[in-house]
């Protein structure tokens, strides 16, 4: 939805609400061109070559819609400042009577660069800084995040500053009430968000003027050419004619939720890497409003990278010597009592014997939450062999008893008539009294706990599990 378009909605549901009072309201008649008056202005004394430009709506009543090229403004005065010598068209329209009405538009020179205005780190660290420009690519293969794209709540910004989390964990980049994240990965673990392939490439350059182009193989082979304009201050990132690499899979990773591709929130920004978010504010599939968060890194850093040698979790798919789960389960013969890691990092989606969840807030709200730490925190599960192998399980002050089992050949254990630790109702609940063992530490279960799997999808070779801590 263009900008003026949501204006005027927001004017026109105002004055619905007005029309249903008792008394009648009515609006006020729309102006004529002639009797709006505006004003461009430009600051010769902030700037000799007259960078620095005052924008002013002088007519009561009315609603302002800027477009100065480099962005937008819906103030009644604003001050835009152009870092480089050239013709600007700026653009005044006023929202009068529930009414767009559209003035001349104005060209104003600017005769000298002012570079100051682009002498920022942050400039420099996107487009290369003055004379130079850089080439980004969505990280498709995890070079440097997890994966292409994220998902945010509304309120998540910029990553180096910002209050705690709601929940008080110590992440940053939280301004409000909906701050949350997930990652889903590369698309050979979730293909359903973003297909592999070639999604193309997007350079930001300032040679001469905000120049951004973007060849998007994945958008029907295009080729877009527009300007852009970073604000600092706001952290905010304008593209003007154009859009980021986003992939062409609308109904699978929110696109066609989105209803503003030319503002982008700056989660962070550095040489290598850069997070754009932007905003889902129409309903797709029931899930409401979230941040859709693009993942960059630059063309120069892929090229320069070398992977890693890793391979699986360390722990992932133990081997037990004979009986030494169940001492790993039981401790001594008294047994031992085992809860939730609900502080530290309780469940983790493990794909090809590799995690992606190293904290708390890794998981927080779209699957463990609230009702998991109330569940956690009054539950636990003891294991002992007393006279066999028997547990004890503390569901929130229900105590059930039984015996256990354990397959050594699998690393299964089995419990006769009962699950571990309940969230009725939770999609995330064991569901099955056979778990697995998919990552133990002999030797260190003090400090690390152990993982019990409770799920398993074969197609991606991916376990569901929990994290026990004694």
């Amino acid at each position: 939805m263009k900008l003026h378009h949501k204006i005027v909605a927001m004017f026109m549901l105002s004055m619905a609400f007005l029309a249903c009072k008792k008394e009648e309201h009515r609006l006020e008649p729309v102006l004529d061109k002639l009797a709006i008056s505006f004003s461009v202005t430009q600051d010769m004394a902030a700037d000799a070559g007259g960078n620095t430009v005052i924008l002013q709506n002088n007519t009561p009543g009315t609603l302002s819609i800027w477009d100065y090229g480099t962005g937008t403004s819906t103030r009644k005065v604003d001050t835009v400042k152009f870092a480089f010598a050239g013709d600007y068209v700026i653009k005044f329209s006023a929202v009068t009577g529930g009414l767009v009405v559209k003035m001349d538009s104005v060209v104003v020179k600017v005769t000298k660069d002012n570079l100051n205005y682009v002498n920022d780190p942050l400039w420099t660290a996107l487009s290369g800084g003055v004379g130079q420009e850089k080439n980004w690519i969505l990280d498709t293969d995890g070079i440097f995040f997890s994966g292409p794209l994220a998902f945010y709540g509304v309120n998540n910004g910029w990553l180096k500053e910002g209050g705690a989390w709601a929940d008080g964990a110590n992440s940053t980049g939280c301004y409000g009430g909906d701050c949350w994240t997930w990652g889903p990965g590369t698309a050979d673990i979730y293909p359903n968000m973003m297909t592999a392939g070639n999604y193309g490439m997007m350079t930001f350059g300032l040679k001469g003027t905000a120049a951004y182009k973007a060849v998007k193989p994945m958008e029907n082979n295009i080729t877009q050419n527009g300007s852009y304009y970073l604000n600092v201050a706001a952290k905010t990132l304008t593209i003007n004619n154009a859009s980021i690499l986003r992939g062409y899979k609308p109904a699978k990773n929110g696109i066609t939720g989105v209803s503003n591709w030319t503002t982008y929130k700056v989660l962070s920004l550095d040489e290598n890497s850069m997070q754009l978010g932007v905003i889902r504010d129409r309903d797709v599939d029931g899930e409401g409003p979230a941040m859709l968060v693009y993942n960059f890194i630059t063309t120069a850093f892929k090229e320069s990278y070398v992977p890693p040698v890793t391979g699986p979790d360390e722990g992932f798919d133990p081997t037990f010597k004979a009986g030494e789960l169940l001492n790993m389960l039981t401790g001594t013969t008294s047994g031992r009592l085992w809860k939730l890691d609900a502080t530290g990092n309780p469940v983790d989606w493990i794909g090809k014997g590799k995690g992606w969840t190293k904290s708390h807030a890794d998981s927080r709200d779209w699957g463990w939450n609230n009702s998991w730490d109330a569940v956690a925190s009054g539950s636990w599960i003891l294991f002992d062999r007393v006279g066999g192998q028997k547990y004890t399980r503390n569901q929130n002050g229900v105590v059930t008893t039984g015996t256990f089992t354990i397959n050594e050949a699998t690393n299964e254990v089995t419990l006769n008539g009962n699950f571990l630790i309940q969230n009725p109702g939770n999609f995330m609940s064991p569901a099955k009294n056979t778990f697995k063992v998919v990552k133990a530490f002999p030797g260190k279960v003090e400090t690390k706990g152990i993982w019990f799997g409770t799920d398993y999808n074969a197609e991606k070779d991916e376990w569901f599990a929990f994290h026990y801590v004694l």
